[in-house]
């Protein structure tokens, strides 16, 4: 069995490396800017050069600093290069080789890998100075490209399958492991977040971790892992991209989404933050279980409850973290208070699991995987059509729908039509003047009565076609 060869797009900041990304991947993945520094967590992706599939690897621009963002970039830039088995060296045509160019070059060099160096912004002849200095970096023949509009792929093609050809990329199966199934890839345009897949097809458990800006989801998702993967620190709005990381849990494999904090809309007037909202709310809408992080200092402001009505309306599964559970005191009585709070604030998702975590200390971390297992687990529940119908015999026996304008409503029967999230579909006379507080009356008695708590529940209410409508 062979594995996809991994290339590490890597350079200075601002020389195109996410541009180059994005073009291999066939999609616009990484965010790209005119601005140097956007890209600051390692983002991976399959991509596709001629007939090469590839593992993408997007990395921060390296620079040269002892402390602060740039040391934590430079950082997973550095474990990037130990995980690639080709990169390419990107630099500036129009800008020439640089100090930092050369100091780079010599790192490559220290690394042992194989290394292609491609000089990007060759369209036209503006990155000809900077073609002939690419020379002195010692690292071969320059590949003179331009990611942005598709220039010279075909020579960077030739130079990498040369390189790949000398590869060993077999890798041994684990003694009685059944072959790896292609599965869907979330990053694809064509991907169906709500097709229901069997657990059993190796399809990885899709998970967004989202809230405010600097709440802890990056030190969260480093936690969970246990690994330094994200980028972390006491500085808000570090993470960018929503970075997707591949992970296993109890043998099952899971796609694991940190995501950029999101802010009210009003107060978002940067370009930059207006992308990453875009791309956390992608990852929401690819996810199948959500994550919000709540400060437990300052629980359930209005942009906590905005950010969990969206995770509902798009029917994913939502669990509500409470970070920073270290620093508060009377923990029992806080606990209490914020469980009631949230079921008076969303009642639409009542019964959403609520667990106390600290990242520091550890503590919850352990609940938080179970918990999720139990909620995808209701999220793809099916109930049969006699135990709903009985189900709603009793309900409508208990609390007959309302009367209006003298006659009643009459429910007749009631029959699931998908999961993920379980949807029902109820046939009722006069469907249309059914009001919206005795929906939420049989949705409440849906979640209580199966066994759905924190699960969006989706409830059709339709008229039986009248037979005789068409007849004079």
């Amino acid at each position: 069995m062979k594995r996809l060869p991994a290339l590490a797009i890597v350079g200075r900041p601002n020389v195109g490396k996410s541009t180059l990304f994005n073009r291999l991947a066939g999609k616009p993945l990484a965010i790209v800017d005119d601005r140097p520094g956007i890209t600051r967590d390692r983002r991976e992706a399959r991509g596709r050069l001629g007939d090469l599939d590839l593992r993408l690897i997007d990395t921060a621009g390296y620079e040269d600093a002892a402390t602060g963002i740039e040391a934590r970039m430079r950082a997973q830039t550095e474990r990037a290069l130990q995980d690639a088995d080709v990169c390419v060296f990107l630099i500036d045509g129009r800008e020439g080789v640089t100090a930092l160019d050369q100091r780079f070059a010599d790192i490559l060099r220290r690394a042992g890998r194989a290394v292609v160096l491609a000089v990007n912004k060759c369209e036209g002849a503006r990155g000809d100075g900077g073609l002939d200095d690419a020379w002195s970096l010692g690292l071969g023949e320059p590949v003179p490209i331009s990611a942005a509009h598709g220039e010279g792929m075909s020579d960077l093609f030739v130079r990498l399958a040369a390189m790949i050809d000398e590869i060993d990329l077999e890798v041994a199966p684990a003694p009685g492991a059944p072959e790896e199934p292609a599965t869907a890839d979330p990053d694809d345009a064509d991907f169906d977040p709500d097709a229901e897949i069997a657990e059993d097809e190796g399809a990885p458990l899709r998970i967004a971790v989202v809230g405010r800006p600097n709440v802890g989801k990056s030190t969260l998702v480093n936690a969970l892992i246990g690994d330094e993967r994200v980028i972390t620190g006491p500085e808000a709005g570090l993470t960018r991209d929503a970075i997707a990381i591949e992970w296993e849990w109890e043998g099952r494999r899971v796609r694991l989404h940190d995501t950029a904090g999101l802010r009210k809309r009003g107060k978002v007037d940067d370009r930059i933050e207006r992308m990453s909202a875009a791309d956390t709310l992608r990852a929401v809408k690819f996810a199948e279980v959500v994550l919000l992080l709540v400060d437990a200092e300052q629980p359930f402001e209005r942009q906590d409850l905005t950010i969990a009505s969206r995770v509902e309306a798009e029917g994913r599964g939502l669990i509500v973290l409470l970070s920073k559970w270290d620093l508060v005191a009377d923990k029992q009585a806080r606990l209490a208070e914020l469980r009631e709070m949230f079921e008076r604030l969303l009642p639409q998702i009542k019964g959403a699991p609520l667990i106390p975590v600290s990242a520091v200390t550890g503590r919850g971390l352990d609940r938080i995987m179970p918990e999720v297992k139990a909620l995808h687990r209701n999220w793809n529940a099916r109930v049969k059509t006699r135990d709903l119908n009985d189900w709603l015999g009793e309900m409508t026996q208990r609390h007959p729908p309302p009367a209006v304008d003298g006659r009643r409503v009459k429910a007749k029967y009631m029959s699931q039509t998908k999961a993920r999230p379980p949807t029902f579909v109820l046939m009722a006379s006069r469907a249309a003047y059914l009001p919206e507080s005795y929906k939420r009356y049989l949705i409440n008695g849906l979640r209580e009565a199966f066994g759905l708590p924190g699960v969006p529940i989706r409830l059709i209410v339709k008229a039986g076609e009248n037979p005789y409508a068409t007849k004079s």
